[in-house]
């Protein structure tokens, strides 16, 4: 179970990014962030993972707390928390299966991770991953070579392999089509129940939101001001988040 207590962050005096910030998450769900440009969304998914120091409150783990976790508690935890970008965040001229078993240098000495050290064992388990999201005959392919919607589905595998808890997806679908949005949002519904993981992902896309995921939190200026299944966002709450009608955005 993910939990998250409290959460502060600011970073301005007297100018909250995040205030009070509470939900816990079990294995199995997805879960989408919304709420306007600003609001927070990605501060919460940067200190999930630690890549900000917050203010105040607790991320717990299974229990453990990464934000009083040391230095090699917090790599132990970070290997059980994948990251799926926006920007894909792939390494262009290397293959596809090279970049799914980047995911793997988190268990790596330093000197394996610089030379490429894996096992046959990792390199049949890449194989297997991008068989699930549709990509193996691409595997010996460059990164360069691919559209915007397959680079994303080697970032999934890629956060696949290190067998983590949770996978935090940071607008995975803003540079994609239509078309490719709806297929990477299933795939990552599918995968979150298939390996009983929790899956949290920032959205701007609201219709999909509200169609993919099972549960919705809304964010205003830093706040929680939403947080119930999917099924339950109305046109009152977007108004309430959005400050505006954006009825369009359920259709």
């Amino acid at each position: 179970m993910l939990e998250v207590k409290h959460l502060e962050k600011s970073y301005q005096k007297d100018k909250p990014a995040l205030t009070d910030i509470n939900f816990s998450v079990e294995p199995g769900t997805f879960v989408a962030i919304i709420g306007p440009s600003g609001a927070g969304k990605t501060t919460i998914l940067r200190s999930l993972n630690q890549l900000i120091k917050d203010d105040g409150g607790q991320i717990l783990l299974d229990g453990g707390d990464l934000r009083t976790a040391n230095k090699t508690q917090l790599r132990g935890y970070r290997r059980q928390i994948g990251m799926v970008f926006q920007n894909y965040n792939l390494v262009e001229r290397l293959t596809v299966i090279e970049n799914v078993l980047h995911g793997r240098l988190g268990y790596k000495s330093t000197l394996a991770g610089m030379f490429g050290r894996y096992t046959e064992a990792e390199k049949q388990e890449a194989m297997t991953l991008l068989e699930k999201v549709g990509l193996e005959e691409f595997a010996l392919r460059r990164c360069s070579e691919l559209s915007g919607g397959q680079k994303q589905r080697v970032g999934i595998a890629r956060s696949l392999i290190q067998h983590p808890k949770v996978i935090l997806c940071d607008e995975p679908i803003a540079s994609l089509d239509p078309a490719s949005s709806q297929t990477v949002m299933q795939l990552l519904k599918d995968l979150t129940t298939e390996f009983n993981i929790i899956c949290i992902a920032n959205l701007h896309q609201i219709g999909l939101a509200k169609d993919y995921a099972d549960r919705i939190i809304g964010i205003r200026h830093g706040k929680m001001v939403f947080d119930e299944d999917s099924d339950m966002l109305s046109e009152e709450i977007l108004e309430t988040l959005y400050d505006q009608n954006v009825t369009e955005e359920l259709n």
